[in-house]
């Protein structure tokens, strides 16, 4: 593919927001809170995917049109030190990025995250992120052709989720010298009957590298084990699964794309690559059971080539678990690391759990806020001291914003948490619209359907606006309706 040249925009300053009750810039004074809440906070406007640099004092974040650089050193004031937005290729943007990933002094950004029949530029950029403040690219843009939703970094070789809606395979790129294209794998070479299965529904979405397997989180299929210790021949080793190629042959619509079983959309194994955990995000759609939130698998993965079925950790419970509720608890990404798993469930907010015993994990901590943060992953940061979670304003009938938060690693209670079930409790754009119009104006399936598709995980592909996708239909209306 050729590739092409870059045009940026320049550094943004941004604010940072130090919480009530956090008590101090150390850590230390948060044991001393009387309940479990964040730290800190910072504005990031589209903030979709977080990762955290080897240090643990910086954070990446995607930013739907770019990425920032986020300073975390001080838990209690995180600080914006650069956004790179407004990208563009060949007079074409660089949007609907909801995933990067940084390895070193080494960041990948990759995009779109959906199909779209605008004309954007769909491939990648390798920068230097050695000085945070100043990104710069050390690849040009490459062009793949297809969209990518999520990478992984690792040393020289960047792995992404190619989905152009045939094949849907895991290719291999060396991005050490250039950009080359080394190796590729695709499930329907291994097993050909799920190309009669719709293609969203066999969505490859996701994939975590650790220690030379591969961990591809490929929707209704489940997640796929493979040994890329030799990139150029990626060798299939194991899968886990919780639907089969009959049952999914049955399935339709909404309920393929949307509803349970399946729905792998996320999966990371810990330190030592012996426990495998799965999330599933999925919401309620009317068919038959399990119906609702999707949660989070754990199997033994000591040996890759038989994995063990471990035990499931729920989603919260929600008064409305429907997409366009206004209201998701499903589990989205997360990281495992010393025995603790931190995962993020969109308005169901951030957990800690224990899962030295992977059979009966126990949740340590959790905090929630769903009229104002929508978490779309939970990383540590300094490892037995504090983590970070990006909350996200992508979730349909919502006012909420992008943002960083910063908490403490420790176990604790949150003071009144707010109800997920009481629908008293917590007024989302639906109601009002419902109240005043008698519908659920902005953000509903005509008005996403007249400009766009729907992905699992994600709705409005081929949007109109800067940010494509999800988020630029959200950030269209909220413009539309005055709210931001």
């Amino acid at each position: 593919m050729r590739r092409r040249t870059l045009l940026r925009a320049g550094v943004v300053a941004g604010t940072a927001l130090s919480i009530p009750g956090a008590g101090s810039a150390s850590v230390a004074a948060a044991t001393r809170q009387d309940s479990y809440e964040p730290l800190g906070r910072v504005s990031v406007d589209g903030a979709t995917e977080a990762v955290v640099g080897d240090a643990g004092n910086v954070a990446y974040l995607a930013v739907a049109d770019g990425f920032a650089t986020v300073d975390v050193s001080d838990p209690a004031e995180p600080t914006i030190l650069a956004e790179e937005r407004g990208l563009e290729a060949d007079d074409r943007p660089l949007t609907d990025i909801l995933d990067v990933d940084v390895d070193g002094d080494r960041l990948a950004l990759v995009g779109p995250a959906h199909g779209t029949a605008r004309d954007v530029f769909h491939g990648f950029v390798v920068y230097d992120v050695s000085d945070p403040e100043t990104p710069e690219p050390v690849t040009d843009p490459y062009e793949t052709g297809y969209h990518i939703h999520n990478c992984y970094l690792e040393d020289d070789l960047l792995f992404v989720v190619a989905n152009d809606e045939d094949e849907n395979p895991l290719v291999i790129f060396d991005v050490g010298d250039g950009v080359e294209e080394v190796g590729r794998w695709s499930l329907l070479d291994r097993e050909p009957g799920w190309r009669d299965v719709f293609w969203r529904a066999r969505y490859n979405h996701d994939v975590y590298v650790r220690d030379g397997i591969a961990y591809v989180a490929h929707w209704d299929p489940g997640t796929y084990l493979l040994d890329v210790s030799d990139p150029t021949e990626p060798e299939y080793v194991s899968h886990v699964s919780g639907t089969d190629l009959e049952f999914a042959l049955l399935l339709e619509g909404e309920e393929a794309q949307f509803g349970l079983p399946g729905n792998d959309h996320y999966s990371a194994v810990d330190d030592a690559g012996d426990l495998l955990a799965v999330g599933r995000e999925a919401w309620a759609t009317g068919g038959d059971e399990p119906d609702g939130p999707g949660g989070i698998d754990l199997y033994d993965v000591s040996d890759p080539a038989e994995p063990e079925f471990q035990s499931s950790i729920d989603a919260p419970a929600a008064a409305d678990e429907t997409y366009e509720g206004g209201l998701w608890t499903t589990a989205h990404n997360f990281e495992i690391r010393g025995g603790r798993l931190y995962a993020s469930w969109y308005q169901g907010g951030v957990t800690i759990h224990d899962v030295g015993d992977p059979v009966n994990p126990e949740e340590l901590a959790g905090w929630r806020d769903p009229a104002e943060a929508a978490f779309w992953t939970a990383r540590v940061a300094e490892p037995g001291e504090t983590f970070v979670a990006s909350s996200t304003e992508m979730v349909p009938n919502t006012t909420i914003e992008g943002a960083l938060y910063t908490f403490p690693i420790e176990a604790g209670e949150q003071a009144d948490p707010p109800s997920l079930t009481d629908p008293g409790e917590l007024e989302t754009d639906a109601d009002e619209d419902e109240a005043e119009n008698g519908t659920t104006d902005g953000g509903t399936s005509e008005d996403a359907d007249a400009d766009a598709d729907t992905i699992p995980g994600f709705t409005a592909v081929g949007a109109a606006g800067a940010a494509g996708g999800a988020v630029a239909l959200e950030w269209l209306r909220r413009r539309r309706d005055g709210r931001r």
